[in-house]
């Protein structure tokens, strides 16, 4: 990759889970809004839900997720008795008419939960909602606290589908990140996930990070197969110490730079490739017989999906919920959370009403993360002439595109596809049809590659 282009394509851009990205929600769409928008539900609509749990036993330096390391389990209690009350309020508002089709549970660690309580917020969310035969019911765990008893918690709540986080395993990339994490403990608690019955497996790695290099993520990539979990995900590094305190612990001299961070991605992709895994959008790997092998992939908060619920409730503090008219998200601290939960019942704190202009854009921004094509046909059939816009601004970037980074469809008037060099930058791509960004407006973006 030439490092000319790189320096072209990686500056800071949105990693687009939404259109618009959660900088431009606004306190205009609050509480009131969101009973609304949830009131007006059809009662046959397929419902998403992602549960946040703001906890950890302990911080990674990198992570940019909103969460806590506490060693004392009494918060932890208290949050689940607000987030019970929340799932109450919420499902009061949508009634006993639409199903649940895909359950996520994020943080922070869910694995932080005692087995008991992993238990009653599982069945507090099968009373309050109803779930459809086969729903896929997901966590992400962190191997380094997760014990036996935690595990068969997780399967007799019907967990179907687990997400490990690895990052690398690097000793000395992990010394680097406050996170050493063997290799041997990682394949232990996946195959005890298995021993229980929980066969969907997914494993989580970081590329970019400090004290990495290709060779090093060769190593952990080769490892990763040899456990043949049924999606990879392979994240950039987003170094934020301005936004982000704690990644103010990391030494930035012996971070990556660019042309290696391109050269990680690139060799990670190669390997995983290699070893049978097929490529989703942009950092996605799965196995043949993966459900987001087999279906339209789609884009939310956690990434790629294959759920295609039209609508997702983000509970607990910070979620971020997205229905037919917009986005809504919760109060990010557990305090305000609280205090919101007890005097409404619900959290919303800030959020964004879609306009004709924002939803034909993120339909497009959406179909480019995922399929990397320009979807002009299905602008037009789904949103007429408000698509049009759109579809020149398209003409126009592939007119002036002199680097490759996207090749003209021939058997669609108006479509051009992502070539292999585009690919890395598909973020930089979509960012063309940001009409936030090109307003000056502010956002919070990562490195583009």
């Amino acid at each position: 990759m030439q490092p000319d282009l790189l320096k072209r394509h990686s500056g800071l851009v949105p990693r687009y889970t939404s259109y618009p990205t959660a900088p431009h929600f606004s306190p205009d769409i609050d509480t009131k809004a969101y009973v609304g928008w949830l009131d007006a539900l059809p009662s046959d609509t397929g419902l998403s839900i992602y549960v946040h749990i703001p906890y950890c036993r302990e911080l990674c330096w990198y992570c940019g997720c909103n969460t806590k390391a506490t060693k004392r389990y009494e918060p932890v209690a208290r949050y689940l008795d607000i987030l019970l009350r929340e799932i109450e309020g919420v499902a009061a508002r949508v009634g006993p008419g639409p199903r649940v089709t895909h359950i996520h549970w994020g943080g922070g660690s869910p694995n932080v939960l005692s087995p008991e309580h992993i238990a009653k917020l599982a069945d507090h969310i099968r009373r309050c909602f109803r779930l459809a035969p086969g729903a896929e019911f997901a966590v992400e765990v962190d191997p380094r606290s997760v014990d036996e008893d935690t595990i068969r918690a997780f399967a007799e709540a019907g967990v179907n589908r687990v997400s490990v986080g690895v990052q690398d395993f690097a000793p000395e990339v992990q010394r680097a990140i406050n996170r050493e994490q063997s290799f041997e403990l990682t394949r232990g608690v996946i195959g005890a996930f298995r021993s229980y019955g929980v066969r969907a497996l997914n494993i989580d790695l970081v590329y970019g990070l400090p004290e990495q290099t290709t060779e090093r993520v060769r190593d952990t990539v080769t490892k990763v197969t040899t456990l043949r979990p049924n999606r990879v995900a392979i994240f950039g590094y987003a170094h934020l110490p301005q936004r982000l305190k704690h990644q103010r612990l990391i030494d930035e001299a012996i971070l990556p730079v660019t042309t290696e961070r391109a050269a990680q991605s690139r060799l990670a992709a190669v390997t995983l490739s290699a070893a049978g895994y097929r490529r989703i959008g942009l950092d996605h790997f799965v196995l043949p017989g993966d459900p987001m092998a087999k279906t339209q992939v789609r884009r939310n908060f956690q990434g790629y999906t294959d759920d295609q619920a039209p609508v997702l409730l983000g509970l607990g503090a910070s979620a971020i919920g997205r229905l037919p008219q917009g986005y809504v998200q919760n109060a990010t601290s557990v305090p305000e959370y609280a205090r919101r939960i007890g005097t409404d019942g619900l959290a919303t704190a800030r959020g964004h009403a879609l306009t004709d202009d924002d939803a034909a854009r993120a339909f497009a921004i959406e179909r480019l993360m995922c399929d990397l094509r320009f979807p002009a046909p299905e602008l037009r059939a789904t949103f007429g002439a408000r698509a049009e816009p759109i579809i020149r601004e398209a003409r126009e970037f592939l007119a002036r595109d002199t680097d490759g980074l996207v090749a003209r469809d021939a058997d669609a008037d108006g479509v051009f596809t992502v070539t292999d060099t585009g690919r890395l930058f598909v973020r930089s791509i979509c960012s063309v049809f940001d009409s936030y960004l090109r307003s000056g407006s502010p956002t919070i973006g990562s490195q583009g590659v």
